[in-house]
């Protein structure tokens, strides 16, 4: 998606240990026509499956789920880093390990909000080493619920994550694709 790398060129911030950093536009301050551009390029990508739901993990992936889930008219439904009071009833459950934050945690979906007859597009802000996916997939397997695809805002195709999950069959529709960072560039895969 051209608009999302020109963007990424222009405003992205390169900080040591391979980061690009997107806060202004992606994952703290919005910019609103680029997400939504964003939800209506994942619609296209894969509007010939018979979507049912959109499944992210909080925070910085929600806004392009909503996106996504406003162009498919279905609901959108994300995994909870910390359990809440309100969060009541039964759960699926997975660990994942943040590389960014370099931590581990359990993310959680309440059983209400995944059904083994749904089919659901994952939809994530960033794969590097493809942790959050992996944990979305395991929550995915637990309620039965099909895979109808993987969705990536920025893809660092430089590390393992993606290749991997490509190997193990998933297909993955990643809008940016970074092949390389450097002190004062992005260089971008296609």
């Amino acid at each position: 998606m051209q608009a999302l790398k020109d963007r990424i060129r222009r405003d992205g911030k390169i900080l040591p240990g391979g980061i690009v950093k997107v806060d202004s536009f992606l994952n703290h301050q919005l910019d609103p026509l680029l997400m939504h551009q964003i939800g209506e390029e994942f619609h296209r990508r894969f509007r010939d499956e018979p979507i049912t739901r959109i499944l992210t993990i909080e925070t910085s992936g929600i806004a392009a789920a909503l996106t996504t889930g406003l162009a498919f008219g279905v609901p959108v439904v994300f995994a909870k880093k910390h359990k809440s009071a309100n969060m009541s009833g039964e759960c699926y459950t997975s660990r994942v390990y943040s590389y960014t934050k370099k931590t581990e945690y359990e993310v959680s979906v309440s059983t209400e909000y995944l059904r083994a007859s749904d089919r659901v597009l994952v939809i994530d802000d960033f794969l590097a080493t493809g942790n959050a996916l992996k944990g979305l997939t395991d929550i995915l397997s637990q309620s039965g619920a099909s895979l109808a695809g993987i969705g990536i805002v920025i893809e660092k195709s430089f590390q393992h994550g993606g290749r991997e999950l490509r190997e193990a069959g998933y297909h993955i529709e990643s809008l940016a694709r970074i092949r390389e960072i450097t002190a004062h560039d992005v260089l971008f895969d296609d």
